[in-house]
């Protein structure tokens, strides 16, 4: 890539797409753009393709998505399978079409079997059933970075994938109707402490063991990609390392500061039992996480404290 290619970031406002664009403006990109919403319906096929058409970016970052946690994915199934696989196809071939010399599709972990080996490897993807909590999520990101796989294929079109693991960090979402599992534990510990209550309940068991890696370091690797990897198969982006959510949950109550008690609601799910992402392959390219898990924490609870309002919209 070059410093002044046109770099559009789809998906610039999010948790995701908000630290890439810091990441790729600290590095010298001088020319990335975005679009909100309102300004471009990324489920218009013909609004897409008129943006590109217009615009004609060098480089396409792919961090768009309708994503949700857990009760989300189980309620909303058939929207969270539509909108995604409306927002990649729309973006993959208007990036074709338009010749984009780059694109970086981003994926998720939930995309590999429920019982894969851990850590995870990146071949370990399509070998067996999926969570069935986020089922119609993982289908549509599948689909995305096969797309990716077979544009590359048949039109030699320099397109890439990458599988980050669980993130938190600036711009997360704290909606506890949509939120994933840190951004929710640090708003019920700060309302909870605030409010003076004695306890806080979590969902599920508190068992499950999972990997999570600050935003503003995944987005260091998204570039890191970016700029030295054209390979066809998808590379996964963490830490490698792991805690059980119930960890993770006495982390985030010493941080915020909360004295209750948490109590675990062992009725809700707790999904995949462990995803542990194997990162050989990204170690191998010259790349490793450089934020540790309390440290990510406490920065994105001082981020929350600094934009509480704004943060539970």
């Amino acid at each position: 890539m070059e410093k002044t290619d046109k770099i559009y970031v789809a998906g610039h406002r999010g948790l995701v797409g908000s630290a890439i664009v810091r990441n790729l403006k600290e590095k010298g990109y001088t020319n990335v753009i975005g679009r909100t919403h309102r300004e471009l319906d990324l489920c218009d096929q013909k609004a897409v393709r008129d943006f590109f058409e217009k615009e004609r970016p060098d480089v396409v970052v792919l961090a768009a998505a309708k994503v949700g946690g857990i009760n989300a994915n189980n309620t909303k199934p058939a929207e969270f399978a539509y909108s995604n696989l409306q927002i990649q196809c729309n973006i993959i071939q208007s990036s074709h079409e338009f010749h984009v010399k780059k694109l970086l599709f981003l994926g998720s972990t939930c995309i590999y079997p429920k019982m894969a080996p851990q850590p995870i490897p990146e071949d370990a993807l399509l070998t067996g059933p999926l969570e069935e909590t986020n089922e119609a999520y993982a289908v549509a990101k599948i689909a995305g970075l096969e797309m990716c796989k077979f544009y590359k294929r048949q039109y030699g079109d320099d397109f890439i994938s990458c599988m980050p693991t669980n993130l938190y960090g600036p711009y997360d979402n704290y909606d506890l109707t949509g939120s994933h599992v840190m951004p929710a534990m640090i708003r019920k510990f700060h309302e909870a402490k605030t409010a003076g209550k004695p306890s806080v309940e979590l969902w599920g068991t508190g068992t499950p063991l999972r990997e999570f890696l600050y935003v503003d370091d995944m987005a260091d690797a998204c570039v890191f990609l970016l700029e030295n990897y054209s390979g066809e198969q998808h590379v996964n982006i963490g830490t490698g390392k792991e805690l059980t959510i119930r960890e993770l949950a006495e982390l985030v109550k010493r941080t915020v500061g909360f004295e209750g008690e948490i109590v675990w609601n062992s009725e809700m799910p707790d999904g995949t039992p462990r995803k542990l992402t194997d990162v050989t392959k990204l170690h191998g390219l010259g790349w490793t996480h450089k934020v540790e898990l309390e440290e990510g924490v406490a920065k994105a609870y001082a981020w929350f404290c600094e934009n509480v309002e704004q943060a539970r919209l």
